[in-house]
This record gives structure tokens, sequence and C-alpha cells, in this order.
């Protein structure tokens, strides 16, 4: 029995080294379907492994152009300083602006919205809801969703006066819908999946249009954003069959689940 338990040992040893590793880095948006999709995609091949790390968008940049990563993960179109990467955008996101499930509020215009995150609009009352402050959720440096943020509401992060800092989508989600007087901002398909499964949270309508994955797809929510993967020099033949699954339609389902909207 002990000659058995140490030649599986071994033989579980050799056949995890053997198996050659792709690591993909970056935001924690596409970090939950990205790592299912690689489970999806080791059941066929065998040989290869899908290693997926956080740290937002930033890290998925800098980390693809050192090669400490085959591919980073960035949830939004890149800038023009950053074309020396080749990006593949597989799917469709919103930004959505959430509260507390028990909020009375349904909708800020982008003047409300700016007053509250530059300290201008102190109290929920001023806004017609209860006489509570309000608890400003702001997202920390180098998160795509901070990026679009500041860009969408014309904003500057050192306006901000920001009550909490919250790295990814999932902290943004749990602070919010544990305190009945914060504001943030989170992906939409993170915010609705968390919204269908019973968490007490409430995603604000925008210019009139309800933030859900349906008028995301539809074209009629306005603030949207891309989801990119994106690698530095030319693929190696495991990532461009990692990358070819994740842009087929064998993904779109595993997409889908996630509250996503995939590219067709």
């Amino acid at each position: 029995m002990q000659k058995f338990l140490i030649f599986l040992f071994f033989f579980l040893s050799f056949s995890a080294l053997s198996k050659e590793k792709i690591v993909i880095t970056g935001s924690s948006t596409i970090a939950p379907v990205m790592s299912d999709l690689g489970k999806l995609f080791e059941k066929n091949h065998k040989k290869l492994r899908i290693n997926v790390q956080t740290g937002g968008s930033s890290r998925g940049i800098l980390d693809a152009r050192k090669g400490l990563s085959q591919i980073g993960m960035v949830s939004r179109a890149l800038k023009s300083s950053e074309k020396d990467l080749s990006n593949f955008t597989f799917a469709k996101d919103g930004l959505a602006i959430i509260t507390h499930k028990s909020n009375s509020i349904n909708e800020l215009t982008d003047s409300q919205i700016q007053k509250i995150y530059k300290g201008e609009i102190k109290n929920w009352k001023e806004l017609g809801g209860p006489d509570k402050k309000i608890v400003v959720v702001n997202k920390a440096e180098g998160r795509s969703t901070l990026e679009l943020f500041l860009k969408f509401f014309e904003l500057k992060n050192s306006q901000i006066k920001a009550s909490i800092i919250i790295g990814d989508n999932e902290q943004g989600v749990k602070t919010v819908s544990t305190n009945p007087n914060a504001i943030g901002y989170v992906s939409i398909g993170t915010a609705e999946y968390n919204a269908s499964v019973g968490v007490p949270l409430k995603l604000l309508s925008y210019k009139g249009v309800k933030a859900s994955v349906e008028n995301v797809e539809n074209g009629k929510y306005p603030l949207t954003r891309e989801l990119n993967l994106v690698i530095k020099g030319k693929q190696t033949k495991p990532v461009k069959k990692f990358i070819n699954f994740v842009l087929s339609k064998n993904a779109h389902d595993m997409i889908k689940e996630h509250y996503f909207v995939p590219i067709k």
C-alpha cells in the first residue's frame, strides 16, 4: 500500500509538471468567467492548465507587456498608448450605479452623481430619500471600472470625496449591500447576478433605461464597455487555441451565465 501511494504521488506530480500552464492576469470583472472558461477548455486539452489571477486591468496590461502572463484581462477598450498589445474583444458589459435595495431612489442624473462623488450632496434627503448621510464607495486606482466611471461622469479621481475605497466588484457589492446608506458602481453582470440570488442590491436606471444585461445587449443602456483579452507579440499555439475557444460559440453559454453579452 505504501509503495502504491508513493507511486501515485510521483505520478500525479509528474502529470502536473508535464502540463503547460497559461497564466492569465488582470481585471477582476473578467476573472470569474475566464476561470470557468479555463476549466471547460482543460477538459478537452488535458496537457494545458489555465491559471487565472486578478489584480485589475492595469495589472493585465503590465503583466502582458513584461511577459509575467501570457494573456492579460482588460475590462475596457485599449488606450492609444496600449496599441503595442493585440486585443481580442469577447464580450460586452455595462457599468451599474448601485445602492442598497431599501433605498427609495431609483435613478440619478449625471449632475447628481457628480455632486454626490464630489461631496457637494451629502445627504439622501437632498435627493428625495431618507435623512441619512451618503456613504460614497469608490474604486481603487488601477481598476478599469474607476477609469470608466470618471470618463462617463467627467470627473477626476482627485475630486472624489470617498467614504470607502474598494477593489474588485464583489467587494463593492458586499460593501453596498450591507450598508443602507451607500452608493457605488460595479459591473452590471456582477450586480445583476447578485441581485438575482437575493443580495439586497438595487441597480439604478440611467437616463430612463434600466441597468440590465438585456439592455446592454440591445444597445439601449449607455454605460457600456468592452471585455478584452490582450497579448504581447505573437501567440503561442496553446494561447491561440485558448483565445480561439473564448471567441467561439462554444464559450457563449458560459459567458451568458456570468451575465455578460458575448460578441457574435
